[in-house]
């Protein structure tokens, strides 16, 4: 079939049949056989396809939502949704935890959730905050830490395992080291790497950027690094 923008209204947008038609013009004129041109075409879509499938997959995510100008999902939806869609397991990691009625509105359904259903794994990973000259004993600073968990920030009756770093509870500062990382990772497959603590002020009026990311294989990665932690103590459970 000879080039013409007739041939080409089936398969390419109007505005863009002139370009396409130059450039199969200018193959035509180099010598490219017609056969030879379709199967560069066909490896072509397939690598668009293929890259329009990756792109699917990644999805950027801002808070606060009113400020967005690049179409970008809001965290605090991201991560309700996250929590609604999950079915086997929660892995929550961040630096901050709100309180009371903050805690609710931002672990309520998760922790609803997690009563209602037994299987439902939630590991929370967090930063417990020495004081500035503060001398208080850090076993003294983990047992406030746990009640401060039990009583104002989990709003269920089934607690998630709680893990922390001992490092951050150094009297030394040069030793000192606290858990910063923030990242959820739900049932082996969605993860969301951002810079948003879990508390109202990160997810709903801070300038807070993130990542979500369907793939198992990076799912996979970041919950293993964390198990190692677990598993060498550089992070330590918290005895609720």
């Amino acid at each position: 079939m000879p080039l013409s923008r007739a041939a080409l209204s089936l398969h390419v947008p109007p505005e863009q049949q002139p370009a396409v038609l130059a450039a199969l013009t200018e193959l035509v004129s180099d010598g490219m056989a017609p056969r030879h041109i379709a199967r560069a075409l066909l490896l072509l879509g397939e690598e668009r396809e293929a890259g329009q499938r990756m792109s699917d997959r990644v999805q950027l995510v801002w808070s606060p939502p009113d400020l967005d100008a690049v179409d970008a999902r809001d965290t605090a939806v991201v991560v309700q949704e996250l929590f609604r869609r999950a079915q086997s397991s929660v892995l929550i990691s961040t630096f901050a935890l709100d309180e009371r009625k903050k805690a609710e509105v931002l672990f309520g359904e998760l922790a609803t959730r997690m009563d209602e259903t037994p299987s439902l794994s939630v590991r929370v990973f967090a930063n417990i905050h020495r004081k500035h000259l503060d001398a208080t004993p850090a076993a003294v600073l983990v047992r406030e830490f746990a009640a401060r968990i039990r009583r104002q920030v989990w709003p269920g009756k089934r607690l998630p395992e709680v893990f922390y770093d001992p490092r951050s509870l150094d009297t030394d500062l040069q030793q000192r080291a606290v858990l910063h990382a923030k990242a959820v990772v739900v049932d082996g497959r969605f993860t969301l790497l951002t810079s948003a603590n879990f508390t109202e002020a990160a997810q709903e009026r801070n300038i807070e950027a993130g990542v979500l990311l369907d793939d198992p294989r990076l799912a996979a990665r970041v919950t293993r690094q964390l198990d190692h932690f677990v598993q060498t103590q550089v992070l330590r459970r918290v005895p609720l």
